[in-house]
């Protein structure tokens, strides 16, 4: 069943849907602004920037593709 559900539109999985398009670039923002601070901190620019950006592009996808898993197991 969709985002309609047997009594009419389901609010919480449209939040839930929602929220799945933050995901990545949110897991992004966090680790560039991580990675940006330790570099200013340690004085090893850029390395710490580069490290938890990839970091955090593969945090955003596995948790991406979590939710998509999930949401096409409810779906069955």
């Amino acid at each position: 069943m969709g985002i309609l559900g047997n009594k009419g539109f389901d609010f919480r999985k449209a939040a839930e849907m929602s929220s799945v398009g933050l995901l990545l670039p949110s897991s992004i923002a966090v680790g560039l602004f991580f990675g940006y601070l330790l570099d200013k901190w340690l004085g090893t620019h850029p390395w710490m920037l580069l490290i938890f950006l990839v970091l955090g592009v593969v945090s955003g996808l596995l948790s991406l593709f979590r939710e998509m898993k999930k949401h096409m197991h409810d779906q069955d």
